[in-house]
């Protein structure tokens, strides 16, 4: 006895598509609706310049009302950017070590002593500039490499390596120098080249026959770090070794495995920031007229604030050079406005060391957005 689905005969194509058709299509979900909070974390995430953008602002809108116009003289702007200078300089070298989940206590240790070698060779030994401030910049490149290559072959803690090529370094250079400064008369006389990026530019610019007043007096030094910086973004937003320091900051196993090789760019790495921090040593003797084994003594300090105040995640793998350069104006913003309003330097020292521990309090809430 056969039923009446059987007297039909096996089921064909389109009897499958009327059931088919007949079915719920909708699509299952998972997802939960995120809250207002969670929306803002993943923004601050995917855009890590966005906070230091907007403490520089208000920072600049509370002085500029605290000390009145003095905040916004030409002189003051002037002043503002020439400390910033050096600052943002290491700061940029800083920015690459800790995109990598690293940390470089040398810098201004190297900075130090890049600036002596170059005093030292062209003043009191009477060696030609050019081949002083070459051997200077291999004294950083140097300085950078024996700190690659303790971190990147041998695996030492970046932390525990660069604490203690702060004091090798720092100590070499007090060897060095005998503690002795060169005057900036005598680099005047006799190397005048290594006060170059100590050269003013301004009020008054000419450019295609026009004459233009900007207000304001920089030096070439400042135009030297806005270059570097361009420089700088263009390689980590536009080359692969750009993106394989992210990739080893975010998650080197990770890197590894994808082909990238983790050690060569650590090296790299540590490498390029030692001859970023000779050349910020270079642009210091410009900055000060002179050359002092006791200048940048705060640098690694200055560095560190600047990149993690502008949106660097300690923990690698997100941040940006426009952030640390933000960074370093909000530290020169600070610093400048507190001195206009008369506070001591005790409390400054107080407000700089506040905006660190809330900087690096909301860089560890954003970083649970991609957890």
């Amino acid at each position: 006895m056969t039923t009446p689905n059987e007297a039909k005969g096996p089921a064909g194509p389109a009897d499958y598509e009327r059931v088919l058709s007949g079915s719920d299509q909708n699509v299952a979900s998972f997802e939960e609706a995120k809250s207002l909070i969670r929306r803002l974390q993943h923004f601050l995430h995917s855009n890590p310049t966005t906070i230091p953008l907007i403490v520089l602002l208000i920072g600049i809108i509370v002085f500029s009302i605290w000390v009145g116009g003095r905040f916004f003289a030409p002189f003051n702007l002037s002043l503002v950017l020439q400390q910033v200078t050096i600052i943002a300089i290491v700061g940029i070298a800083q920015t690459l070590v800790i995109l990598t989940a690293g940390i470089d206590l040398s810098v201004g240790a190297i900075v130090v002593l890049s600036h002596v070698v170059m005093g030292k060779l062209a003043i009191d030994m009477g060696m030609p500039v050019a081949f002083a401030w070459l051997i200077g910049l291999l004294i950083g490149i140097l300085c950078g490499a024996f700190n690659g290559t303790l971190i990147s072959y041998f695996k030492l803690p970046p932390f525990i390596v660069t604490l203690g090529t702060w004091s090798v370094f720092g100590s070499l250079n007090l060897w060095y120098s005998q503690s002795q400064t060169i005057r900036a008369q005598d680099i005047e006389a006799a190397a005048p080249f290594l006060q170059f990026m100590g050269t003013p530019i301004g009020p008054h610019i000419a450019l295609f026959g026009l004459s233009f007043n900007i207000g304001a007096r920089f030096i070439l030094g400042s135009i030297l770090m806005l270059l570097m910086a361009a420089f700088a973004w263009y390689a980590l937003t536009r080359t692969a070794f750009g993106r394989h320091i992210y990739a080893t900051g975010d998650d080197p196993e990770a890197a590894r495995l994808a082909g990238i090789n983790t050690s060569r760019t650590l090296f790299a790495v540590y490498t390029i920031g030692g001859l970023i921090c000779a050349i910020a040593g270079w642009v210091l003797i410009g900055r000060i007229g002179a050359v002092s084994p006791q200048a940048g003594g705060t640098l690694n300090i200055d560095s560190i604030t600047a990149v993690v105040i502008g949106g660097t995640s300690l923990f690698g793998g997100r941040g940006s050079i426009a952030g640390t350069l933000f960074g370093a104006l909000i530290v020169g913003v600070f610093r400048n406005g507190l001195q206009l309003a008369g506070v001591d330097v005790l409390w400054q020292e107080f407000a700089v060391g506040l905006l660190i521990i809330v900087a690096v309090a909301i860089d560890n809430w954003i970083r649970k957005a991609s957890a």
